[in-house]
């Protein structure tokens, strides 16, 4: 399936700007509970939790609703309009507006939730969905081998673009809400310029309700077992990112001591960036089997290093190896979902899609996190409130949780393997 180069601009700057978004969200909402609320490491993970079940909700309700219309422009663009507005709602968020700390802690978890339903609704129900409808086998692998580089791409921008902002004043985090949520307010009125609706067969998409669930059924399950067995692999994979990622800011910056950990994070994303775009042409060539054994080798070496080595010029190689790995990783496993996705229901396979991406990993990975933080080393701030110290057991733990993710994929290679023979 040939596209033309509207697509390719929409899926770089949508998938692009919806991650710096997600940046906000993953990684940066963490930072900002933690340093203006002194949020414990388990309030940071009841957020994660929160988010990742109103992802998932959202994902299947919104992902049916764009199946049954046969559109997904509309929620894309009014999607990203509203995902932007509810950004900027972080910026009224501060003690002198709402009072307690605990209070303003609870007042960003439910803002996320309801940030989340928009951003789930545009970015992970109908583009997502739309991606699948507008590809095709011969080009999947380099379609996802861009979208799998943005989210560290997303890092970066944020990192370089408010670099020079003070994360320890309420006034800096007021203007990175309102310039992020701005920017995602605009790019969701240009779409509506650039974005062509995918052709979606709505014949068999009739009953709404039945197809919020039709992911679920056995029967379904059964006819399409390789799509579930990667899912399951995809899942694990996904638990073993979510281990340290909440926390991994927070490790550079309080247990490395790495004020300017931007210029460690920056030349390994961006070479992870380039090795995933090309890598992702790899799969297209020689698909998920030769593919995934690579990036799995890369992420379980990048752990080890980041695990056993706090220099900074080990460090820098323990996270090239880690982002190389992870962003391939998303890439291949993404390709894999999307070559099973059957047809016409790409928005409904989307809910399942989060329910191994976000769900599962989103509640499993940060409680596995927190629970090798418990007992984590205290920092006492100039206010008299304690803050732990993140340390490099998130990376012991992400990596055994890595080699699960690898057994995982014994019985994934057996049905590919049965499948070739099968068509042999």
């Amino acid at each position: 399936m040939k596209v033309n180069k509207k697509f390719w601009i929409a899926l770089v700057i949508f998938s692009l700007v919806g991650q710096v978004a997600w940046c906000v969200e993953n990684m940066y909402l963490n930072v900002f509970i933690y340093k203006m609320f002194h949020a414990s490491a388990q309030q940071i993970s009841d957020m994660v939790a929160a988010s990742a079940v109103t992802a998932t909700v959202t994902t299947l309700l919104i992902g049916a609703l764009s199946d049954k219309l046969g559109k997904r422009k509309a929620f894309i663009c009014g999607g990203y309009i509203l995902w932007g507005i509810s950004i900027c709602g972080f910026g009224l968020i501060r003690t002198e507006l709402v009072g307690a700390a605990a209070l303003c802690i609870t007042l960003t978890i439910v803002l996320d939730c309801v940030m989340t339903f928009f951003g789930s609704s545009a970015n992970d129900a109908c583009f997502n969905a739309w991606l699948t409808d507008m590809t095709d086998r011969s080009n999947r692998g380099a379609v996802e081998g861009i979208n799998a580089m943005m989210p560290l791409v997303a890092i970066l921008v944020v990192f370089g673009g408010f670099m020079g902002f003070d994360l320890n004043k309420q006034e800096s985090w007021t203007a990175i809400y309102y310039i992020i949520g701005g920017t995602v307010v605009v790019l969701g009125i240009l779409g509506l310029f650039l974005i062509r609706d995918s052709r979606v067969d709505v014949s068999q998409n009739q009953n709404y309700f039945a197809n919020i669930f039709y992911g679920f059924r056995l029967g379904v399950i059964r006819k399409n077992a390789m799509l579930y067995l990667g899912l399951l692999a995809f899942c694990v994979f996904n638990i073993a990112i979510s281990v340290f990622m909440p926390y991994l800011i927070l490790y550079y910056d309080v247990s490395l001591g790495m004020e300017n950990y931007v210029f460690i994070m920056a030349p390994a994303i961006i070479l992870a960036a380039i090795f995933t775009a090309f890598y992702g042409k790899a799969y297209d060539k020689f698909h998920f089997r030769k593919a995934v054994v690579p990036v799995m080798a890369l992420l379980m070496m990048g752990f080890v290093v980041l695990y056993l080595f706090k220099n900074t010029a080990l460090v820098f190689v323990g996270s090239l190896l880690m982002m190389c790995g992870y962003l391939a990783g998303m890439a291949v496993y993404g390709a894999l979902l999307r070559d099973y996705t059957p047809a016409n229901r790409s928005g409904q396979f989307q809910g399942l899609r989060i329910v191994g991406q976000v769900l599962i990993p989103g509640v499993i990975g940060p409680e596995i996190g927190a629970a090798v933080l418990k007992n984590a080393d205290k920092i006492l701030g100039d206010d008299g409130t304690e803050s732990f110290i993140p340390n490099e057991n998130i990376f012991l733990a992400a990596l055994i949780a890595a080699v699960v993710a690898c057994l995982v994929l014994i019985p994934v290679f057996k049905m590919l393997k049965k499948e070739k023979n099968h068509a042999l």
